[in-house]
């Protein structure tokens, strides 16, 4: 029986129990505080949807065995970028420049990846301190209001059937990113480059278009993030996803993807992303500070960290 369970690889499965046990944590301590209100839980899956849609991205790139540093700095960017355009023209423009300016950014970092060969961890740490000083120059640290009315509709507040569009866009990102990873040629590349990059290239996979397309993927899937705080905010700022790193790799780490490379999970990412939200949604309730949360997620990554080395070594 010990053999069986040991088969199961129940430690994929401490994400799930480590959410409903928080869950019902909160929903006890904080029942008279409108934690499990209806309007509370939609909000939280809608403060997290940038999240969400950044971490499937994550999971490819850490799958991959590389790391992207600079998505929050691409946020910002791609937020600016869509509102300065729709100043002057249609919304679809925005939204073009917007993840435009993704693509770009993520196929600069690709490349010095993996046809120059510098580490990833460099070069992506370069162009966030770069994108971050752009971001503040490109409208000299003032927010650029977004009036589009179509615009915030579909990247923030509409509904479609009762369902608010941002849950519906967490929904596509989650259920395309997990077919791609685990029913695609290209996510069984993902996984035996990260895994063996020189076995995968005797193989006869191109190592390096898969590492060029994880890191565009990143930044494009960034890039779209930033649309979606733009439409939920009416408005760009350059503060705009600086505090988002940390929270991705979390939600990533702990939902089951290794920093080592060659296994990740896309439901675990976003199960870990919902627990972020979660989590700062009810120490927010509990009247906690941002500096608690932020002790709390550091806890919860070191944590995650220990795990994941700790059976990688198995």
């Amino acid at each position: 029986m010990l053999s069986a369970l040991r088969a199961t690889e129940p430690a994929k499965y401490v994400i799930y129990v480590g959410f409903l046990a928080i869950f019902a944590l909160f929903a006890v301590a904080l029942r008279d505080s409108g934690f499990l209100t209806t309007a509370n839980l939609l909000n939280i899956i809608q403060q997290t949807t940038s999240v969400t849609v950044m971490a499937v991205a994550t999971v490819f790139v850490l799958t991959v065995g590389e790391i992207d540093l600079s998505i929050g700095s691409v946020v910002a960017i791609a937020a600016l970028v869509a509102a300065v355009t729709m100043r002057e023209f249609p919304w679809p423009l925005g939204v073009l420049a917007g993840l435009a300016a993704g693509v770009a950014i993520g196929f600069v970092n690709g490349a010095l990846v993996a046809y120059v060969r510098l580490p990833s961890f460099l070069v992506t740490l370069a162009t966030m301190g770069l994108l971050a000083g752009v971001a503040r120059s490109l409208t000299n640290l003032q927010s650029v209001p977004v009036e589009d009315d179509v615009f915030n509709a579909l990247f923030g507040s509409a509904a479609l059937l009762g369902i608010p569009s941002l849950v519906l866009w967490s929904v596509a990102a989650v259920g395309i990113g997990h077919f791609v990873f685990r029913e695609t040629r290209f996510g069984a590349h993902v996984h035996a480059t990260g895994d063996n990059a020189g076995a995968a290239r005797a193989g006869g996979v191109k190592v390096e278009r898969i590492r060029l397309a994880c890191l565009v993927v990143s930044s494009t899937c960034a890039a779209l993030a930033g649309l979606l705080y733009a439409g939920r905010l009416h408005g760009a700022r350059y503060t705009l996803g600086e505090t988002d790193l940390l929270t991705v790799i979390a939600a990533v780490i702990v939902g089951g993807t290794r920093l080592s490379g060659g296994a990740g999970s896309v439901p675990g990412a976003l199960i870990g992303s919902l627990l972020m939200g979660m989590l700062n949604n009810g120490l927010i309730l509990m009247g906690l500070s941002v500096s608690d949360q932020m002790i709390v997620r550091g806890f919860i990554i070191l944590a995650a960290v220990a795990l994941t080395l700790r059976d990688r070594t198995r």
